[in-house]
């Protein structure tokens, strides 16, 4: 079982009302949806020609032990309601996807290519090394961060 979540609520609404990324200051970028994205914060896709969309610098964050690379990621110019569930999102579903499963001292024991339609049963895989402590989901193509997959608790 696992539970998944889209850039917060907080990080989303500081860079609409700021216009810069979280961390950095850097300023924003904002465009009409020229690609379906994801929205790293709903987790859906974006209408190309018809949406706004903002880009910007973001870096996950990390375990004291662990070293994540910041990299670009897009959200909705308006606001959108962050994805959080145990399932993995439909919006998602024809994406192309890249799983990492982390552990401890920041090493990646585990890596799969996959799709968005699979991907519940790859995390299945991936949080059958016990040494997997989280996985990060990529955009399967351009190597960004589209969101965290914590394993969840039974009860």
């Amino acid at each position: 079982m696992f539970y998944i979540q889209g850039l917060s609520q907080e990080i989303t609404d500081r860079v609409r009302a700021t216009r810069q990324s979280p961390g950095y200051g850097h300023p924003i970028y904002e465009e009409t949806a020229s690609a379906t994205g994801p929205c790293r914060a709903c987790l859906q896709p974006f209408r190309v020609g018809g949406e706004s969309r903002l880009l910007f610098t973001y870096r996950p964050p990390a375990g004291r032990d662990t070293v994540t690379a910041p990299g670009p990621v897009f959200i909705h110019a308006t606001a959108c309601e962050q994805y959080q569930g145990h399932s993995f999102p439909d919006g998602l579903a024809d994406f192309s996807l890249l799983l990492e499963g982390w552990a401890a001292d920041n090493i990646l024991p585990i890596a799969k290519r996959t799709t968005g339609r699979d991907a519940g049963l790859v995390l299945a895989e991936i949080f059958a090394n016990p040494a997997v402590e989280y996985v990060y989901v990529r955009h399967g193509e351009a190597g960004c961060h589209i969101a965290r997959v914590d394993r969840a608790s039974l009860g």
